[in-house]
């Protein structure tokens, strides 16, 4: 999922336009969730890209994906872009740890 969101419009406030663009993003976690898993995985991972622009977007670990939402919507941003790709985590590697 490539997708760029413009929060701005017409007739919508804005706390709507973010609910749907977060509605957007579990809608499609929970769609991949479902596809069969690969033999000798035991589970599926996402790798999430998160910004303003796509090429200001930063890596980011799912679980904190709608809290960067909610930081960029305080700072004033009307656009956002995330990317989510997901990937087989096979049932011996351990999740890598995210530094901050």
């Amino acid at each position: 999922m490539k997708q760029s969101y413009n929060l701005v419009h017409p007739k919508i406030k804005l706390p709507r336009v973010v609910d749907s663009v977060k509605h957007d993003i579990r809608k499609f976690l929970k769609k991949e969730r479902k596809k069969p898993i690969p033999a000798g995985a035991k589970y599926w991972g996402f790798d999430c890209k998160f910004g303003q622009s796509e090429e200001t977007a930063v890596a980011v670990p799912v679980s904190s994906l709608t809290q960067s939402i909610d930081d960029l919507v305080a700072n004033n941003i009307t656009t956002i872009y995330v990317e989510i790709a997901a990937k087989p985590i096979e049932a011996d590697a351990k999740p890598q740890a995210w530094e901050d």
